[in-house]
């Protein structure tokens, strides 16, 4: 049992100084780029509501670069994934958590709710520790506070704004979701306008076939002068972008695994329209409210679709769908993004141009 009234004095009490020790944060959410996207808000809220508070985030290290240089944080600290697969590795983290006990955090809010980075908050001992309950792993178990998700269709973003909500911090307002970064910015090398196709996910079973996107930019292109393709992914998505530009008579460029997290970024904020699988780039153009048109088969929209906007969702109704599984068991493999066709979709994309 939370005793309130202590939590809130102990954050507020008076120092010696004669200053009021502001608010401390650690807010533990390393994975996925998707998932960070959507605990962003949490960080939001909680600099409305006490603009003073001192806040830090346990990250992923390759997804670092979306928070470096934001105004509102005081720290990333990093998780690295691998090392954790060793015995060394585990120690390097344990002893990160040890360092971050001298921090003294008010608050460890945990985003992820599983065992690794519920022990992992657990271990920095911070006054009071809240997270999302998700029933896995056992993780409740080491909250003060865990919280269910509200309902079965509840979104994923407003189930992290109910952790603040139990810690009482509502949301007051209107944020940025995704700060713009200052200095250089990676901006589009010619005036004509941009549709932004991201192919990849991190379950195949996600993936719209990447023959749809050929003929989608194809057929885009075929109708619009002024219009380019460009493709966003890491690596692994390479590939499906040289199909993409091969079919699109020289006006695609293929970014896959050549641009920063940043850079990223930037390319989707100067999008006309982005096309996407349930992925993390889907979800970064909703947060930098880009027009999207979002392909959902085996995952659940309202649980992790495009935020307050279900009428970009284009999905198959069918018996199976949505799965929520990473493989696909059905008869015609992923029939529920194979019958969205190119047509549909670019009917779709040019009403948002």
């Amino acid at each position: 049992m939370i005793a309130w009234p202590t939590v809130w004095a102990w954050a507020n009490e008076p120092q010696p100084s004669g200053r009021y020790r502001r608010l401390k944060v650690l807010i533990l959410k390393p994975s996925s780029l998707g998932d960070v996207v959507h605990a962003l808000p949490v960080l939001r809220v909680l600099k409305q509501a006490h603009p003073g508070a001192r806040v830090h985030w346990w990250i992923e290290e390759r997804l670092a670069p979306l928070l470096e240089g934001d105004s509102e944080l005081e720290a990333i600290h990093l998780f690295k994934r691998r090392d954790w697969r060793t015995p060394g590795g585990v120690l390097r983290g344990l002893e990160t958590a040890w360092r971050l006990r001298r921090e003294r955090f008010d608050w460890v809010v945990d985003l992820q709710g599983l065992a690794r980075s519920a022990w992992f908050g657990w271990l920095t001992r911070g006054a009071m520790t809240a997270g999302v309950d998700s029933g896995r792993e056992g993780a409740r178990g080491l909250y003060d506070v865990a919280v269910r998700r509200p309902s079965e269709n509840t979104h994923a973003v407003d189930w992290n704004l109910a952790v603040l909500k139990a810690m009482r911090v509502e949301a007051r307002g209107d944020f940025e979701w995704i700060q713009k970064r200052t200095g250089e910015t990676v901006v589009p090398e010619s005036d004509g306008r941009w549709v932004v196709f991201c192919p990849g996910a991190r379950w195949p079973n996600k993936r719209w076939p990447v023959e749809h996107f050929a003929k989608l930019g194809a057929d885009l292109l075929a109708g619009d002068d002024s219009l380019q393709v460009a493709v966003l992914g890491d690596g692994e998505d390479a590939e499906a972008g040289e199909i993409i530009a091969k079919s699109a008579r020289g006006r695609c460029k293929n970014l896959a695994g050549k641009t920063t997290i940043p850079e990223m970024v930037d390319w989707l904020r100067c999008a006309q329209v982005v096309v996407a699988n349930d992925s993390g780039p889907l979800h970064v153009a909703v947060a930098l409210e880009r027009p999207v048109v979002a392909l959902y088969g085996p995952t659940h929209a309202g649980r992790t679709g495009p935020y307050h906007r279900e009428e970009d969702v284009m999905r198959a109704e069918l018996p199976c769908a949505p799965c929520m599984m990473a493989g696909c068991a059905h008869e015609v493999e992923r029939e529920c993004l194979r019958v969205i066709t190119p047509a549909a979709v670019a009917a779709q994309v040019r009403l948002r141009m």
